[in-house]
């Protein structure tokens, strides 16, 4: 399904762009630029399924650059596209009130075959991909909580997820972000998945996030994400058992007088993207999930503050269920691509933002990385919880 789904988003792409060529061009150049056009995208969609099979060996500036380009030329097109659409919706409404205006070929190229459809398109790939794809923003939440402690009042937890440490993230930008953190001051910093993804690179990330466990009063608490299972889970585990960090696979630790982290594993039978309740895969998720939330809270006293951390955002519902305060999540990277704060393309139940169970409250983080070098309306995002006493 996803794969339908992302060959679906790419023959959409390139219908835009053809639509878009056939508005702005005459016919002897929109002829020529189909053929140019479809070719390049096609190229581009051979080089990337080729190059994501042999993606180890190739250098990470080699991807970023690549990507880079594809991203910029593909979501040039796309926006094009979307523009040139809503210009001839707004043309055709505005004829049904009006009288026509008789034909001009003048007036038409004046109107329409103007640079400022592709110019404008291409201004804002630019930005999506060398702009706001790195530039992080700080989002901040109150939670209440009942029967807080008074101890407790105030306690800010820090979060970060999918940072997919690779070609479009460095560990330089990583220790920036840790550093940028690390300045606020948080109790805590939690990290909900998708950051170790690069085999090469991710004993390296899991060292450089060792350093700073002790820059925070109560250390760096982490649960997996399903890419970390596909980076190696075992070596990635091998590598944590030498670190500080509180790495939390179905179970908790307390932190500090009644509060306490709980953490659980991304389920193998997640889909890729939201469940629909039916057929057994869906069914075998929501048992795993609740199986893994029964066990984090083993031992956890009745009385306890719990804060769960998960990758999958449907964990949300879980942490509802057993009334625990908070809970946070990842994985769907705010969709990348968003409107008014909200997912262009909502692939999941829960895409982005805060969801509110009575007095539980779940967070999707859309991430700091990116599946592919791009963000629009969605920055890259850490976001602080603090915790304060409902009254």
């Amino acid at each position: 399904m996803f794969l339908v789904y992302v060959f679906g988003i790419l023959a959409l792409i390139i219908a835009l762009a053809l639509i878009s060529v056939s508005f702005l061009l005459d016919s002897q150049i929109k002829r020529r630029l189909y053929k140019i056009l479809t070719l390049i995208d096609l190229a581009i969609i051979v080089l990337m399924i080729g190059g994501f099979a042999i993606r180890a060996e190739i250098p990470n500036s080699i991807v970023d650059a690549f990507g880079s380009f594809a991203t910029v030329f593909l979501m040039t097109q796309f926006i094009c596209g979307i523009v040139v659409v809503v210009a001839l919706i707004v043309r055709t409404v505005y004829r049904k009130f009006h009288k026509p205006t008789p034909y001009s070929p003048e007036r038409r190229r004046v109107l329409a075959y103007g640079l400022v459809y592709p110019l404008m398109s291409l201004a804002i790939s630019l930005y999506g991909n060398r702009i706001e794809r790195l530039g992080t923003v700080n989002r901040y939440f109150d939670i209440p909580v009942k029967k807080l402690p008074p101890e407790l009042d105030g306690f800010t937890i820090a979060q970060i997820s999918d940072v997919h440490i690779g070609p479009y993230f460095s560990l330089e930008r990583l220790e920036l972000v840790l550093n940028q953190i690390v300045d606020e001051k948080p109790d805590l910093l939690a990290i909900t998945g998708d950051i170790f993804d690069n085999v090469k690179m991710n004993p390296a990330a899991i060292q450089l996030v060792d350093s700073f466990t002790d820059k925070f009063k109560y250390g760096i608490y982490y649960c997996h994400g399903n890419h970390e299972h596909h980076r190696g889970i075992a070596a990635i585990e091998t590598e944590l058992r030498r670190t500080d960090i509180h790495w939390l696979v179905n179970r908790s630790e307390q932190v500090v007088g009644n509060l306490y982290m709980l953490g659980v594993d991304y389920p193998k039978s997640s889909p890729i993207m939201s469940s629909g309740g039916r057929g057994d895969l869906d069914n075998d998720f929501f048992e795993t999930k609740r199986e893994f939330v029964t066990k984090a809270l083993e031992g956890v006293p009745y009385d306890s503050v719990c804060i769960l951390l998960a990758h999958h955002p449907e964990f949300i519902d879980n942490g509802a269920e057993k009334n625990i305060p908070l809970t946070l999540t990842g994985h769907t990277h705010g969709g990348q691509i968003g409107i008014f704060g909200h997912a262009l393309l909502p692939m999941f139940k829960y895409t982005r933002g805060m969801v509110v169970n009575d007095d539980s409250y779940g967070y999707v983080n859309p991430g700091l990385g990116s599946w592919f070098p791009f963000r629009l309306g969605c920055p890259p995002e850490i976001t602080y919880f603090t915790l304060h006493l409902k009254k």
